[in-house]
Order: C-alpha cells, then structure tokens, then sequence
C-alpha cells in the first residue's frame, strides 16, 4: 500500500507516517520548499529509512494545482491524507488570505484525484473549530458548522468540497472532524505546549513566568497518537463517510495549566498571569465532541486520557529544559574563560 502526507513535517504527520510504516505502508509526503528545512519532526524517519524505498519526501504545495497532479501521478497512491495547512488559529486572523488558500488547496488534490485514472481514497483533516463552540452541547457528525475564524472558515471549504466531490463524482473521500489534540510534537505556539514547554523551564529556572488568554476557554484534548489511528481507520470503513474523533470530555485551558505545574511540583498560581492581548478576536469558548459514530462502526476509542497527555507533555518538555540549561551553563562557562 501506497500513502501520500500532505503536511507530513507536522505533528500528525510525523504520528501518521509512524503509524503507516508501522504496517508496512510505503509512505510518501510533500514539504513546501524554503530557505531552511523543517523537518525535525520526522528526522527520525528519515533516518531510519535511508537508502529505502519506505519513506520518500517530495516538493510541493497546496497552491500549486499542477505539482499536486503530477506528484500523484508519479506516485500512484493508494491513499491520500491532506494534513496541510495554515493551522494556528490565532495566525489566521493575522493571515487570513494565506489561510484560505490552503482550502483552495483541498480543491487542488481533489481535481487530481478525480481525474485519476486510480481509484485513490481521500482524507480530509477537517476541526472542530468549524463548529464555533457559541453553546455547551456535545457536537457530532450531524450539529451546526459555525465558523468563527479564517482557519475555521477555510476547513470547512475544505470540508464541503470533499463532501461535494464524493456525492458528485463517486470518490472515497472522507472528513475526519477531529477536536484538539495534542503531544509533545505539538508546536509552541499552540496554548498545550507553551504551557509545558514553560513548566519545564520554570522547573529549571530558566523562565520566571507565563503569560496566558483566556484561562476559561474549554476544549476536548486527546492524544494525536491515538487520533491517527482514527484517520486510516476511516479509510478502511466499507464506505466514504465523515467522523467526529473526540475523547468526549472537556477541560478549560485553566485545568491543562493546574495538571502541568503539579506535575512539576509547582504552584501554578505564582507563575501564572493573564492578557488580554492573547484573547482571539472572536473566541471559541467550549468545544466537546461525541463520537458515538467512530466508536461504534469503526472500533476506535482515545486510549491516553487527558491527565496522562499533560504529564507527557511535561515530561517531555521538562527533558528538553535540562538540555536547554546545559548548553546555556556551557555558554556562560565558555564566556568566563574567555
């Protein structure tokens, strides 16, 4: 079996190509070209199958319709994931023509896999964002999309394209509607991870404080690990259907912080302040997914629960702190024998 990740330097992507190899999938991936590589990610993998066929990246984007096509063509996947694109919410209101343009993408593969002459399956990474959080309701394949940001806006165009093409032309396309989830792969700038990346360098006292928005925000956050599963087994059900993947729980960023200082044996209160310069422009109060769906047809459910991924987070970035530290004490001994 062949897969093509689009957005394959990402934290799902990093997971999913895992999990793919790991049943002996060939996996190949599109990077968008840059001045620097951003694949750190997925350096073990590179590493690991060098010199082999199993793991294969190549240039492309979104944007650029006929890269896509005759990437696809060359390649002859099996499957295709599209995990690419802007996807900070907080930057989309900042670059929001940018953002959009990755739903212009969506469309782009879509084209070249209904005028492949294979008959490719299609995953579309869809949000929860999509659905605005306005009420405190348990949100499923069947409630209310109600964008209320570009990023959001641009999933679900992205979202009902892939809708439109499986119900105009036949194609296996699936959207996987997933909520918040998280890892120690995630990016900083992401609310999860600059919470842990802080308590490990507070722990190591490096940092002396952080500054967080809205504290009362609720999300439902899993384990991407568990989430990628989710994604290939989608495309495994029997027919192209769209999928909720949630824990079915929901936490206010507050109780992500409570967990993460404890973890360090800190008192989160007397590092913790608020802006609200960090507050989105239109916020996204109370996210909380049900996935009965997934569950029940397709067998999946979230196996790290939401404690367990806070401290692996912690963990994780606490590690990365003491290297960071050692190499600052490196610094600063090499500047006095100087």
């Amino acid at each position: 079996m062949k897969a093509l990740i689009t957005g394959i330097t990402g934290q799902d992507g990093y997971y999913l190509s895992k999990f793919l190899l790991e049943k002996d999938y060939e996996v190949h991936g599109t990077i968008r070209r840059s001045s620097t590589f951003n694949t750190s990610r997925i350096d073990s993998l590179i590493a690991e199958y060098e010199g082999t066929e199993k793991f294969k990246l190549y240039y492309s984007d979104l944007i650029d319709s006929s890269s896509l096509t005759n990437l696809i063509s060359l390649i002859q996947p099996d499957e295709i994931y599209n995990l690419a694109a802007q996807s900070h919410v907080a930057v989309s209101f900042k670059n929001p023509v940018y953002t959009s343009q990755t739903g212009i993408g969506t469309l782009n593969i879509l084209e070249a896999v209904k005028n492949s002459k294979k008959n490719i399956k299609y995953y579309q990474a869809s949000s929860s964002e999509m659905y605005g959080g306005a009420n405190e309701e348990k949100l499923n394949e069947d409630s209310i999309f109600d964008p209320k940001s570009p990023y959001a806006a641009s999933k679900l165009f992205g979202h009902n394209m892939t809708k439109i093409y499986r119900e105009s032309y036949g194609l296996f396309c699936v959207n996987g509607i997933l909520f918040n989830h998280e890892s120690p792969l995630r990016g900083e700038t992401f609310v999860t991870r600059k919470i842990s990346r802080a308590v490990g360098r507070i722990s190591n006292e490096i940092q002396k404080s952080l500054t967080l928005g809205n504290l009362s925000a609720s999300r439902d956050w899993g384990f991407a690990g568990d989430y990628v599963e989710g994604m290939w087994l989608m495309m495994q059900y029997n027919q192209p259907e769209d999928w909720v993947l949630s824990t079915g729980e929901t936490h206010t960023v507050e109780d992500f912080v409570k967990i993460a200082f404890s973890a360090a044996n800190l008192k989160w209160s007397d590092f913790v302040q608020t802006d609200k310069k960090f507050y989105r422009p239109n916020e996204v109060n109370y996210l909380l997914g049900d996935s009965t769906k997934a569950k029940t047809k397709l067998n999946w459910n979230p196996k790290v629960s939401f404690k367990e991924l806070v401290h692996m987070m912690v963990e994780s970035d606490t590690k990365l702190a003491e290297q960071e530290k050692l190499l600052i004490e490196k610094k600063l001994l090499n500047k006095t024998w100087e």
